[in-house]
């Protein structure tokens, strides 16, 4: 309303009041698109804007508009058309400030140059204005489009690299039944038929004969029912080629922040070598985590790693600032169930959770040999290392121990690929 009454009421003919009508109301729909289709709409806003300009009009309070399509236009529209928008408005604020000289009539020369410098500058400055902050909301939305875009592409190459290694695995199984298969029955051939030839003769040969083959057939069934196993899970609970280790934490958080997320790994505590399938468990939990930052935090989230020795424990613990519980979900849920899965293998557990003052947490603990030179051939430069982190220099006898090497063996061993 007030842009038609300002309208009509600054036209000198009834042309420019029909005009001016018209452009003020169709400048404020011209907006409705956009988003959608933001250089048809500032090319419709600066039209009719030039429209009532020619017809004798030339501000109304529908000009407004020419700021906002310009906004929209430098966030959503391509570089050639938001730097011909901010041209063409330039020009407006160029012909408006004649307008006002002419119509205002300044007495001298320096008050016309400074009336037309204070007018232009003005305009041009809320034009500049627009169009920066365009500029702002441009690159923030670039920036949450490129990191979604990473995430996606992260966890394709996730998803790829885990189907190429479960290729790798059935090939490793074939090759591991064939031998199984093929050596065993190989035996087994041989004794039977020496067995049979020696019978008559040497009757304690061929005891010697069906021993072996009772041998060789219980080994044989005990490595197919392993390899059974396997292939029944879901999850194949032997190691993946190729294996990594604890020691890559630093790569692979190097590969996560050069996707865009800001992550930072803290290691705390004296390390030591882990049993067999820890350390894939230590990297696939960290690795999980990460991803489901990139997929969920949302933009300008912030991450910790961190990796913490204890006496006979593995702390690892994965903080983010970012949107916490209140991120979608895929529905999916395979990220947290495997790595509780990974981690119950080992005997640890782990928690997910929102953390006190915002964002996620992953907390996982995971049981490791407690530190002894003589059970890991740890160098004798080293000291190992107590429950609250700190050295323990005491004497040998006072120091924390494994029961026995026993305990030690057979743990190696139920972990062992």
């Amino acid at each position: 309303m007030l842009s038609l009454a300002i309208g009509v009421s600054t036209s000198l003919s009834s042309l420019g009041a029909v005009v001016s009508v018209l452009t003020s109301i169709g400048m404020p729909m011209a907006l409705a698109w956009r988003r959608t289709r933001p250089v048809a709409s500032v090319v419709a806003v600066y039209a009719m804007a030039l429209v009532h300009v020619l017809s004798g009009v030339i501000l109304t309070a529908s000009d407004l508009t020419i700021f906002a399509a310009l906004y929209a236009v430098t966030v959503y529209g391509p570089r050639w058309a938001r730097r011909t928008a901010l041209y063409s408005a330039l020009f407006g604020c160029a012909i408006v400030t004649v307008w006002f000289t002419t119509y205002n009539g300044p007495s001298s020369l320096e008050a016309a140059v400074f009336s037309s410098t204070t007018v232009f500058g003005l305009l041009a400055a809320m034009v500049l204005s627009s169009w920066a902050l365009g500029l702002v909301r441009r690159t923030r939305v670039q920036q949450r489009e490129t990191l979604a875009e990473r995430a996606a592409r992260l966890e394709i190459e996730r998803d790829q690299q885990a189907q190429i290694a479960t290729q790798a695995e059935r090939a490793r199984i074939a090759r591991e039944m064939h031998d199984i298969v093929a050596h065993s029955l190989s035996v087994v051939i041989a004794q039977a038929d020496g067995g049979r030839y020696a019978a008559a003769h040497d009757p304690e040969a061929a005891t010697k004969a069906l021993t072996t083959i009772s041998e060789t057939g219980r080994a044989a069934l005990a490595d197919m029912r392993k390899i059974l196993g396997v292939l029944r899970s879901d999850q194949a609970d032997g190691p993946l080629t190729p294996q990594p280790e604890s020691q890559d934490l630093e790569s692979l958080v190097e590969q996560v922040r050069d996707a865009g997320l800001a992550v930072s790994l803290v290691r705390m505590g004296q390390s030591r070598p882990l049993p067999p399938g820890a350390g894939l468990t230590v990297y696939r939990i960290v690795q999980e985590s990460l991803t489901n930052i990139l997929k969920h935090a949302g933009p300008d989230a912030h991450a910790t790693v961190l990796v913490q020795w204890q006496h006979a424990n593995l702390v690892l613990q994965i903080d983010d600032d970012g949107r916490g519980a209140a991120a979608g979900s895929d529905g999916a849920g395979q990220g947290l169930l495997g790595m509780r899965e990974r981690a119950g293998m080992l005997g640890g557990t782990l928690s997910a959770g929102p953390r006190p003052g915002g964002g996620f947490r992953v907390r996982a603990e995971i049981p490791v040999p407690a530190a002894h030179p003589q059970t890991w051939h740890t160098p004798a430069q080293q000291v190992p290392i107590g429950h609250d982190g700190s050295a323990q220099t005491g004497p040998p006898e006072q120091r924390p121990t494994p029961q026995n090497n026993q305990q030690m063996d057979q743990y190696r061993e139920d972990n062992r690929p």
